[in-house]
């Protein structure tokens, strides 16, 4: 067993591959070993060459108004700002601390979608 870390796409379709092989091996052998330090070494290359980036706030909560089926008016009520809701999904006006608060405590969105730029 030699895993080395993963530098180029080549290397890292050849782990891919192998890991495959061995993906259902038992714990503490050679192959569940190998596993275990390929999807480390994999995890690492995918975290360095394919970010996914986050999405904005807006959408994060256009999403979630989709998913409650919520209306504009329902939004407004929970931002505790009826009037500022279309100007807050258009992204003319930011997101207050206290809209914030409220669309993390009410519609569970987490914090760190909310707060990112936009």
């Amino acid at each position: 067993m030699y895993v080395q870390i993963i530098k180029t796409k080549t290397q890292y379709e050849k782990a891919l591959q192998r890991f495959e092989k061995i993906f259902h091996a038992k714990a503490n052998t050679k192959e569940g070993n190998e596993a275990q330090l390929l999807a480390l070494v994999i995890k690492n290359y995918e975290d360095k060459h394919f970010k996914i980036d986050s999405p904005d706030p807006v959408e994060v909560i256009k999403y979630r108004m989709a998913q409650m089926n919520l209306t504009k008016t329902q939004l407004g009520e929970i931002l505790g700002h009826a009037t500022r809701v279309s100007v807050i999904l258009s992204k003319k006006r930011k997101l207050t601390l206290e809209m914030v608060r409220n669309l993390h405590k009410k519609l569970n969105i987490p914090l760190e979608s909310l707060v990112q730029a936009y």
